[in-house]
């Protein structure tokens, strides 16, 4: 707006421009998920892996919710992932932020791969439910969360999710979500993914990228 006023032969700073648009009620339309919402009536577990060194599969796994956007509208994904290896184990999308696409990602990489040691998540409401956080207990997983608004605790899920953007959901401008779902089908479960010997190694500050699920 600043821009297009200078352009008009109007004096004013992006600053001003700001503070005007606030005392006017006036706000860019744009879309924010708010994907790690709290619920306040849910348990709150500590934080484990301070100091704690990864040293081997399975020791850790962590499970996020990102947003995908496609031409019209987005959708959400979950996602399971080994702190280690950076395997992507399991993952759901859907159209909704409850907790169920949450919780099935969780079984299925149960299933397929029998329980981690701890299990980290943010504090967002679908990872704080009874159904989530019950499903850990049964299994015999100490659960782990972040402190609030540290987002550098679950950052490892958060190079997987702008690996996935950037590598494929912006080349691709997904149509649908029957499009979404084979695009980052593709992406997770290819076999011999380059970025695995491409990238410097994670431990200096770079993400391998998902490996591929047995």
């Amino acid at each position: 707006m600043a821009r297009h006023l200078r352009r008009e032969s109007y004096e004013v700073s992006r600053k001003r421009m700001a503070r005007l648009m606030r005392k006017m009620g006036i706000a860019a339309v744009y879309q924010q998920p708010r994907t790690s919402a709290p619920n306040p009536g849910h348990k709150i577990f500590p934080y484990l892996l301070r100091g704690l060194p990864i040293q081997r599969p399975d020791q850790v796994w962590c499970a996020d919710i990102t947003y995908i956007p496609m031409r019209r509208g987005f959708l959400y994904l979950a996602a399971v992932m080994d702190w280690h290896s950076r395997k992507a184990l399991s993952w759901r999308l859907e159209n909704t932020l409850d907790a169920d696409f949450c919780v099935a990602a969780l079984e299925e990489a149960l299933d397929r791969h029998g329980p981690p040691e701890i299990f980290n998540t943010d504090q967002g409401s679908q990872f704080t439910s009874q159904d989530f956080t019950g499903a850990l207990k049964d299994a015999g997983v100490r659960i782990s969360m972040d402190g609030k608004g540290r987002w550098m605790d679950n950052v490892m899920i958060g190079r997987l999710w702008r690996s996935l953007k950037y590598e494929s959901v912006y080349l691709y401008a997904f149509e649908t979500g029957s499009e979404a779902r084979q695009g980052i089908g593709r992406w997770v479960a290819y076999d011999e993914p380059w970025w695995a010997h491409s990238r410097p190694p994670a431990a200096i500050g770079f993400c391998l990228g998902p490996r591929s699920v047995p």
